[in-house]
């Protein structure tokens, strides 16, 4: 596939001397969904940032559509639309008028039936004459994805998009973002809902302490990383694990009716059988047993919480 976006080398330091991003190289393909994921301050905004013309690298360079950032941004950034986190937008004006203006800004003539179609999509031709001030949140959350669309980007950046809204919005939202997707339109995202990540995106990317640590096809990511985890429901309670299981490393759950062992699915010997026959020569039963595949947020958190070669703990 063709990538609509190339970021090379990329850092910002702060004049504070914070280093918000180190050496970022990325590479998003065209009709794709992206998430960055990342703990709070790990560097995700000054990403989108820098890559939507807000926040000026320190070095580096981004290319979008074939345009270089810094040479051509005009050109550059109008194949982007950004909906933020926060919801800044003029309250005393009218949906209708919020979104045209926005379209004019990136200098497209007038289209009342471009506006008017993606009014309707996002559920807003109802709200068209209702002033930013009157609507609900989620409605809020609308006009400023609306005004993103107004210019028709080719790339979409979302920081954040369903933060604070309710789980019947960020479905709906989920199911614009895949429509916006079938039109030819490039998805990034940011987000702290790991669902949504599973949900929706095609590659997942780690940010950390303001470096990306990964960047994996989402299916892949988790068959790859994943792990599983094996309950026994043990037909009696152990008080402590025998010494005869100490090749495994066991817990103990559910009050000592529950055996947990996590092992990597894809090793050649996961000691699983060898588990289950030592158990049964040392006379301990179980009733039943499942297993569990490790999540995007198992593999997430495992991530970003260990700390790197030449890394201290995150502060």
């Amino acid at each position: 596939m063709t990538a609509v976006l190339e970021i090379s080398g990329l850092g910002k330091t702060y004049k504070s001397g914070h280093r918000a991003l180190a050496g970022v190289d990325l590479s998003i393909e065209k009709g794709e969904i992206f998430a960055l994921l990342g703990p709070n301050g790990a560097g995700k905004t000054t990403l989108i940032s820098i890559v939507c013309g807000i926040v000026t690298p320190s070095e580096g360079r981004v290319t979008v559509g074939g345009h270089d950032h810094a040479r051509d941004y005009r050109a550059a950034r109008s194949m982007i639309g950004l909906v933020p986190q926060e919801l800044h937008t003029d309250s005393f004006e009218t949906v209708m008028a919020t979104v045209t203006f926005s379209r004019g800004l990136f200098g497209k003539p007038r289209d009342p039936a471009f506006i008017e179609q993606l009014l309707k999509d996002l559920s807003l031709w109802d709200k068209r004459g209702s002033k930013i001030m009157e609507l609900s949140g989620g409605m809020k959350r609308r006009v400023m994805i609306a005004k993103a669309l107004s210019h028709e980007p080719e790339i979409l950046f979302l920081d954040e998009p369903t933060a604070g809204v309710d789980v019947e919005l960020r479905r709906d939202m989920w199911n614009m973002v895949r429509g916006l997707r079938e039109r030819g339109v490039t998805i990034i995202l940011t987000t702290h809902y790991i669902e949504e990540a599973e949900e929706m995106a095609d590659r997942v990317g780690v940010i950390t302490r303001g470096k990306l640590i990964l960047v994996e096809e989402k299916n892949a990511l988790i068959k790859k990383l994943g792990r599983k985890t094996l309950t026994l429901n043990l037909a009696e309670p152990l008080d402590a694990i025998p010494a005869e299981l100490g090749d495994w490393t066991l817990e103990l759950a559910g009050e000592g009716h529950e055996l947990v062992y996590e092992f990597d699915s894809q090793a050649e010997a996961t000691g699983v059988p060898s588990l289950l026959r030592r158990m049964t020569d040392i006379g301990i039963a179980f009733k039943d047993l499942h297993t569990r595949q490790s999540s995007l947020e198992d593999i997430f958190v495992g991530l970003v919480h260990e700390p790197k070669d030449g890394e201290g703990a995150a502060t």
